[in-house]
């Protein structure tokens, strides 16, 4: 979503580099350049402006002489400046998330309404919602309040059974006594979360928002969710502005995030309505949905990563059993080709290459680069090949003569120098493994790193 704008931003500090101090000048030769930079990503222009107030007093601020601020703690006028920008950009996305993004009611169930223009994903991000809760170890309920747009409550229906939970089915057709009679229904059935997927139109409407007030007062929702399509930038702020004028929103859940989009709306909902982004869809898989961190999303857009997302997305999707299992052949040095297939499949488990990279610190910038080397369809190819070997070949890679590679590279489709390729990097993960368990190679390791200036090894 900020790909754009990370790329123009890392631009911008450059030209802060080299300087003894931050002054009133060279602030204003980068901001001139941050400033075209959010402009360009669809950020509202007085959010704009009120930011790049905030980081210049802040730059600026304390100077006894008038003239700027001396750099301290180290960090040369680069560094404090980005610092300064890391700090302010996620005050101006909301700040420190939340410890629980939904606030459950003290006596279930607890009523999430979901709201929003029509095609902005309101019905496939309550699935998302639903599957989230369910990894909390709630029971939510689906409940398919739109009656108006075809096939809406069959797609809410499709969508509850792919996300493993139940979705509510009734005879009623006014919307308000669909979710008033959901609710007793949860109460009875023990589900302690009721989603209410509730009609949208094409564009603001009184009759819309009448019947969404009359669902209000019906269900008293703890939390009322309003969907924004990230695509729509400014629209959507606008959008979300009114929906909480009328309603009293609790939040946003920002969908669409992985399109071609410039992730303004990011920048400004908060501002605008005075209520946080809790959520953020960035796919069409029921998984591509996770929680919104200012502070972690103004590290991505800066181009230093998100390594707490990153291990907590690794958490969630890699089996822990065959980490430790394949840690413990490293250390005995048995690693096979059957290792190495897979790892290749733990690692497809956590998403794209591009998505990985972009999590990785200093990744950010380069990973148009590193993509052309490690590519998902490179690595599809590798395990195809791994896939053609015979269980006895994967475990011992001796029995792989020029016959055998030969009909590994047919059966993979692809060539045979790819079979070699493949083979030279297991090699050589082998012998490094095997002088990770060298204590004579590992002395010498550590003696070079003593040399290079004191660099203690991670092992």
């Amino acid at each position: 979503m900020f790909d754009s704008l990370t790329a123009k931003l890392s631009r911008a500090m450059k030209s802060i580099r080299g300087q003894a101090r931050l002054t009133e000048k060279n602030i204003e030769e980068v901001l001139r350049e941050v400033r075209m930079a959010l402009l360009e990503a669809d950020v509202n222009v007085q959010v704009a402006r009120t930011f790049l107030q905030r980081v210049k007093e802040k730059a600026l601020a304390a100077g006894p002489d008038g003239k700027g601020v001396p750099v301290l703690d180290g960090l040369d006028p680069a560094q404090a400046f980005v610092d300064i920008v890391y700090k302010e950009l996620t005050e101006i996305m909301g700040g420190q998330a939340e410890e629980h993004p939904i606030h459950f009611a003290p006596r279930p169930p607890t009523v999430v309404m979901m709201v929003g223009l029509q095609g902005s994903g309101k019905t496939t991000s309550a699935g998302k919602l639903a599957r989230y809760l369910r990894k909390l170890g709630r029971s939510p309920l689906l409940v398919p309040a739109d009656v108006y747009r075809p096939a809406a409550i069959e797609q809410l229906h499709v969508v509850a059974r792919d996300a493993g939970v139940p979705s509510f089915r009734t005879g009623e057709v006014d919307p308000v006594r669909i979710c008033a009679v959901s609710l007793e229904e949860a109460r009875l059935k023990g589900w302690d979360t009721v989603i209410l997927d509730t009609a949208g139109r094409l564009h603001l409407d009184d009759t819309l928002m009448d019947e969404l007030g009359r669902i209000k007062e019906a269900c008293q929702p703890g939390e009322i969710l309003f969907v924004a399509d990230a695509m729509t930038g400014q629209d959507a702020v606008r959008s979300a502005g009114a929906f909480h004028e009328r309603l009293g929103i609790t939040g946003v859940i920002l969908t669409k995030a992985d399109g071609d989009t410039r992730g303004g709306a990011a920048f400004s909902v908060k501002q605008a309505t005075g209520r946080p982004i809790k959520f953020v869809g960035s796919g069409e898989k029921l998984d591509d949905f996770e929680r919104f961190h200012p502070d972690r999303m103004a590290q991505r857009i800066l181009g230093m990563g998100d390594v707490l997302s990153l291990i907590e997305h690794a958490k969630e999707k890699l089996d822990e059993k065959e980490a430790e299992r394949a840690a413990q052949r490293f250390v005995k040095n048995q690693f096979t080709l059957e290792d190495m297939r897979s790892q290749m499949q733990q690692m497809q488990k956590l998403g794209s290459m591009q998505k990985i990279l972009g999590m990785l610190p200093g990744m950010g910038q380069i990973k148009e680069q590193l993509a052309t080397v490690a590519t998902d369809k490179r690595v599809k190819h590798l395990e195809a090949i791994l896939n053609s070997m015979t269980p006895a070949e994967r475990s011992n890679h001796n029995l792989l003569d020029g016959k055998r590679k030969r009909r590994i590279a047919q059966g993979a489709g692809r060539p045979v120098h790819e079979v070699n390729q493949l083979l030279k990097q297991y090699l050589e993960m082998k012998k490094m493994m095997g002088q990770m368990n060298d204590p004579k190679a590992m002395a010498r390791m550590q003696r070079m790193a003593k040399l290079g200036g004191g660099l203690k090894l991670p092992f």
